[in-house]
This record gives C-alpha cells, sequence and structure tokens, in this order.
C-alpha cells in the first residue's frame, strides 16, 4: 500500500514536472531584468525575511544567504484509511503542493525512497515559520491525520539552484 501511494505521489510529481516545463518560455523570451544585490536584499527585507552576507573563502565572492523553512511531511496517527481515502488523501495532498509552488510559497517537494517515519520534505519560501507552519498545516493529509508536520528555519545561499 506505502508502495502504492510512493508511485501515484511521484506520477503526480513528473506531471507538475511537466507541467512546468511546457509552460517555460525559450531562454531569449524571458530575460528577466537584473537587479543589484542591494536592491535584492532591500526587497526581502521589506517582505520580511531574514537573510545576511558571507564571503566565500575560495572566490572571495559575497554570498546572500536566505532563511528558508523545511517542512518534515511525517506519518501521521490516522493510517487507517481504506485505499479509495487514502489514494483520495494522496491526490489532494498532490493538488495542495502544486497550489504552494505555482503560488510561489514552497520552492521543492519530494517523498522519501523508504518506509520510515519522515515521509517527505517541502521547503518553503516564506519570510515566518510561523507562515509555512500555517501552509503546511493546510495540506488535506495534514488535515485528515495521514501526515503531521515538523518545520525548521534552514538557511541557503539565495539563488543557488540543485545540482
Amino acid at each position: 500500500m506505502e508502495r502504492q501511494m510512493l508511485v501515484v505521489f511521484l506520477a503526480g510529481v513528473m506531471l507538475i514536472g511537466c507541467k512546468q516545463t511546457q509552460q517555460k518560455q525559450p531562454v531569449k523570451e524571458i530575460e528577466e531584468p537584473k537587479i543589484s544585490k542591494a536592491e535584492l536584499k532591500r526587497e526581502l527585507t521589506d517582505k520580511g525575511f531574514q537573510i545576511f552576507d558571507y564571503v566565500d573563502e575560495k572566490t572571495q565572492d559575497t554570498v546572500l544567504m536566505q532563511q528558508y523553512f523545511l517542512a518534515f511531511l511525517k506519518s501521521g496517527p490516522n493510517r487507517s484509511h481504506s485505499k479509495e481515502e487514502a489514494d483520495s488523501l494522496q491526490l489532494l495532498h498532490l493538488a495542495h503542493l502544486t497550489k504552494m509552488y505555482e503560488a510561489g510559497y514552497a520552492d521543492i517537494s519530494g517523498p522519501f525512497g523508504d518506509d520510515g517515519d519522515i515521509r517527505g520534505i517541502t521547503i518553503y519560501n516564506v519570510p515566518t515559520l510561523q507562515m509555512a507552519d500555517s501552509l503546511a498545516n493546510m495540506d488535506p493529509a495534514v488535515q485528515a491525520g495521514r501526515l503531521v508536520i515538523e518545520v525548521h528555519p534552514w538557511w541557503a545561499a539565495k539563488g543557488f539552484s540543485l545540482r
């Protein structure tokens, strides 16, 4: 059953990725205006984000760090749903994660590949822990007790991507 849920989740993630790929324009058409580091810092602090700079010892570049919020989605107390209920909750869960991504609140989400207590993560790009916790707890799977949320502040370099 857990394996089926993982397959449904991964299919949803792939669907989201395909949808996002289809919506992207060629790079030549999207050229966004570059803003200075000072303007970016002002914009982030005006929105309530926590930031700081550090100097990379190797390159001597100044790196802008931003606080994000890492939400751990853990097995909840109510895992006794029927297959139909669990499948429906999973679809609602995926729709919630898609909505969070499309609204710009979440940067990335994904499941873990084992059957442990921690089922997945979402990285929220919002200014406060309270906002991240509130958004994560709006998830229908959380509201049904299938998942519980544990949120932690997490720092990462602004603008760096996953490899």
